[in-house]
């Protein structure tokens, strides 16, 4: 079925950007790359895809319909999108809340939300749920783990809460999607 979105479609084949806000959506592609090499192959596969259109849009000096400097669309530093990312992963079997990752980043959380959404192309909440479901791929593939202890490492309620989410961003059941890919060997 489809795959959920990850982290920011940082920005589509031919739009351009500014020296600045390329570097920061560049980096942050290379960082999520690095974040996911050993975790989920496909992701970093993505992250790389997209890493390079960007490259080739931004060689191609086509212009994009953005804000001016200091009127929004600024996103967040890369050592923000850094240490956001690390936390969401370190801290992704208990609550996480946007207060906290404003924090993270020294931001209010009004800013933050709007300055998180530009640099990942979805909101916070998003987001979690987005590395929450990629991390229950992992066990899945990697462990024998009972789907209900899968669930509660992943930060949900219960394997009801688990699946019926796991279902609505994935289009398939996690017992399904486990026989598949255990069946199969694939991503």
């Amino acid at each position: 079925m489809s795959e959920i979105p990850g982290p920011a479609h940082y920005a589509l084949p031919g739009r351009g950007l500014e020296a600045r806000e390329f570097a920061t959506e560049l980096l942050t592609l290379l960082d999520e790359a690095g974040l996911s090499i050993n975790d989920d192959i496909d992701r970093t596969r993505e992250c790389l895809d997209q890493a390079q259109r960007l490259l080739s849009s931004h060689k191609q000096g086509a212009t994009e319909d953005r804000a001016p400097q200091g009127q929004g669309g600024q996103g967040l530093a890369p050592w923000q999108v850094r240490r956001i990312a690390r936390f969401v992963e370190e801290n992704l079997h208990q609550m996480i809340r946007t207060e906290e990752l404003a924090g993270i980043a020294r931001l209010s959380v009004s800013h933050f939300s709007r300055a998180f959404r530009d640099s990942f192309g979805q909101a916070p909440y998003a987001y979690v749920l987005y590395r929450r479901i990629a991390r229950a791929k992992q066990m899945m593939r990697e462990s024998d783990e009972p789907l209900a202890q899968i669930a509660l490492c992943c930060g949900m309620a219960d394997q009801a809460h688990f699946s019926r989410l796991f279902r609505r961003l994935t289009g398939e059941t996690p017992s399904h999607w486990r026989r598949r890919h255990a069946r199969t060997g694939a991503l």
